[in-house]
């Protein structure tokens, strides 16, 4: 058996079509389907049911798919082995990270990296953790940085950082003088929020429960830039990591007293998965710049 079955097998499965399988993979449908046979030949069981409109997997299909899925993911991660220099001189890493960390914490990480390892291919992509994790565990990321709320235990993490959320405004906001508000303060504003898609969202509602305040959403938006731009041009205010500000002269960040919103940023990985001489690098280098002066 060689890897073009299981590739010609796995794209049936996905498509359940043998015509749209094979236009995907660019070969002829008569070759897939011979192909096809001859891997039910050699495992001695009939993989899918061609009865329907539908192509799809018999029971003893669904079993061999999953090993089959697993056994390609193994033979790419190799691939990336073999073509792994250990020096760096050139290779590709894959990022994952989620939104409010592209504002302040990848673009120093990519500086300090690329300074390093000039010919390292870096592919980053802004995502929710929701959807980083299920990446993660389908090989289609290296690493990935987001908060310790990891939901599957196929999943491992580092500790990068704790950040703590402040309440952000414009410098014209009635509050910008303010080194730190109260809670009741903070009952008190109007906000615009990140939507309920993101993993600040349900931090900032925990928070509110655990201390018994329903600050007014008035406003709400599924991008952080969105956010931002609101603050800057309304007297609203928003719940953000304090170091967002740090390169915005027009918004101030206020502590909130006495007890502060923190978080726990992390570094996530799939359990067990070839981690190459650019992700270790990667990670170190992570380690270096989030570590407090």
């Amino acid at each position: 058996m060689i890897l073009r079955h299981i590739k010609y097998f796995l794209a049936v499965a996905k498509h359940h079509s043998f015509t749209q399988a094979a236009a995907s993979l660019y070969v002829s449908q008569p070759a897939l389907s011979q192909q096809i046979k001859q891997l039910e030949e050699t495992l001695g069981a009939t993989l899918f049911d061609r009865s329907g409109r539908r192509v799809k997997l018999t029971d003893a299909g669904e079993v061999y798919a999953r090993y089959a899925r697993k056994a390609l993911q193994d033979l790419e991660e190799g691939q990336r082995a073999l073509h792994d220099v250990q020096n760096l001189s050139r290779g590709a890493l894959r990022i994952a990270i989620t939104p409010t960390f592209t504002t302040y914490l990848i673009g120093p990480l990519i500086k300090e990296f690329h300074a390093c390892y000039p010919n390292v291919t870096l592919s980053v992509q802004e995502m929710s953790q929701e959807q980083m994790e299920k990446h993660l565990l389908d090989d289609a990321f290296d690493v990935g940085i987001a908060f310790a709320e990891v939901q599957s235990a196929d999943i491992e993490t580092q500790t990068l950082l704790v950040e703590t959320l402040a309440l952000v405004m414009n410098n014209h906001h009635p509050l910008a003088q303010h080194q730190a508000i109260d809670l009741p303060t903070l009952n008190a504003q109007s906000l615009v929020l990140l939507s309920h898609e993101f993993v600040t969202r349900e931090q900032i509602e925990r928070y509110c429960r655990q201390h018994d305040i329903q600050p007014q959403v008035l406003m709400e938006a599924n991008s952080l830039s969105a956010v931002i731009e609101i603050v800057r041009h309304t007297q609203l205010s928003t719940l953000l990591p304090s170091n967002i500000v740090s390169n915005r002269d027009e918004l101030v960040a206020i502590a909130l007293a006495p007890t502060l919103l923190k978080r726990t940023a992390v570094l996530l990985q799939r359990k067990g998965a070839y981690q190459s001489a650019a992700t270790a690098a990667f990670i170190g280098l992570a380690h270096k710049v989030c570590k407090p002066a």
